[in-house]
């Protein structure tokens, strides 16, 4: 398939210049885009005085244009032109395929250095309120005194941005992103480099090279636990963080139908041929309370969640209620956590967090994993 020129400028339209709030494209930062036989160059202009804090951009701009159907290879320049014309060139990288290989990884990946525990918050599928649990659950490991960091790894879908109302662009002294720190926990997505309506178009190496920079190019240090807000499924993406982030253990969240439970089961199953520890399986929207009659409501069942975990030998950490005050917190951006920190709701999410605090002091260190490339 012939790499079309439009293709790669509508990738490229994607990527938002923190600088000016404006694409790169728009600003006509891109310059001199060749393609030839399927591999692509191109230049990213800045300039002179953002040169040492514009690498993070050029290597979104990079992925981009990797993630576009038929790209073999990228090599994007970053220069900064000043006003006399002349150049002062950046780095250059090249990304070209390799070959399926599996292999026996090494005894544990390297981790971020800092960063004492990074666990996921998974979900077999969307909807079931995963992306509320895991900033409730961060915010709620940052009340019993611990440095805690959030990682929106959900690329199609980042929910970080409007949970927590984070509109700011995070800044980069220019080998590394800082994160964005709100209630007292650090945070990153790439909510916060692409505009909120902005339809993510992203193909497998793409979500691979942005998870990998969120991972290892942001400030997260010093952390005791980094709570990654993992996307919906058991796709590529999930794959890819499971077998090369030296997770400590993984966080299932499901309601309690059945056929929400039937993907929560694949997930557990994920994570246990990945060698990451089970932490626990949490029922979200448990149970309806009704504020006016006061009495509950089962609207998705009750207790299946439970039961799943029980029959899967992983432990059980709690239930989240259905009600509306946390819908409501988490759509104006205040979860309830710190919104309503004396609430039954916050009171839940803070056992939950009692719970996996615990669970982290009892895991042993994860096993050597094989990695498919």
């Amino acid at each position: 398939m012939t790499v079309i020129r439009d293709d790669l400028l509508k990738a490229l339209d994607q990527v938002v210049d923190p600088a000016s709030g404006r694409t790169v494209v728009q600003q006509d930062m891109i310059q001199g885009l060749v393609v030839k036989d399927d591999h692509v160059g191109f230049v990213l202009e800045v300039a002179p005085e953002r040169a040492a804090q514009s690498e993070p951009l050029r290597k979104i701009c990079e992925a981009m244009v990797l993630g576009v159907k038929g790209v073999k290879s990228v090599t994007a320049v970053l220069t900064a032109h000043d006003e006399h014309g002349h150049d002062h060139n950046g780095h250059a990288h090249s990304h070209a395929p390799k070959p399926a290989v599996a292999r026996q990884a090494p005894p544990a990946p390297a981790g971020i250095p800092g960063v004492t525990n990074i666990i996921a918050v998974a979900s077999g599928k969307g909807g079931v309120g995963k992306s509320t649990v895991a900033v409730n659950l961060a915010l709620s490991l940052s009340r019993l005194g611990l440095k805690v960091g959030l990682l929106d790894a959900d690329i199609y879908g980042p929910s970080l941005p409007r949970l927590l109302a984070i509109t700011e662009k995070p800044e980069s002294d220019g080998k590394k992103l800082r994160p964005i720190v709100k209630h007292g926990i650090k945070t990153m997505s790439i909510g916060f480099l692409v505009e909120e309506d902005q339809a993510m178009i992203w193909r497998g190496p793409m979500v691979q090279s942005a998870l990998t920079q969120m991972l290892g190019d942001v400030e997260w240090a010093p952390l005791d636990v980094l709570v990654l807000d993992m996307p919906p499924g058991t796709g590529d993406a999930q794959l890819t963080i499971a077998q090369r982030v030296p997770l400590k253990g993984a966080v299932i969240v499901s309601t309690p139908q059945d056929i929400a439970l039937i993907d929560a089961r694949k997930g557990i199953t994920m994570f246990q041929k990945t060698q990451v520890p089970i932490l626990g399986v949490v029922e979200n929207m448990s149970t309806f309370v009704c504020s006016g009659c006061g009495m509950s409501h089962d609207i998705f069942g009750h207790g299946g969640a439970k039961l799943t975990a029980e029959k899967l030998g992983v432990p059980f950490l709690g239930e989240i209620p259905l009600v509306p005050r946390i819908r409501e917190t988490s759509d104006a951006g205040t979860p309830v956590s710190v919104s309503v920190p004396d609430g039954p709701e916050a009171q839940a999410f803070l056992e939950l967090a009692k719970k996996v605090a615990a669970a982290l002091q009892t895991v042993s260190k994860p096993a050597p994993k094989i990695i498919i490339e």
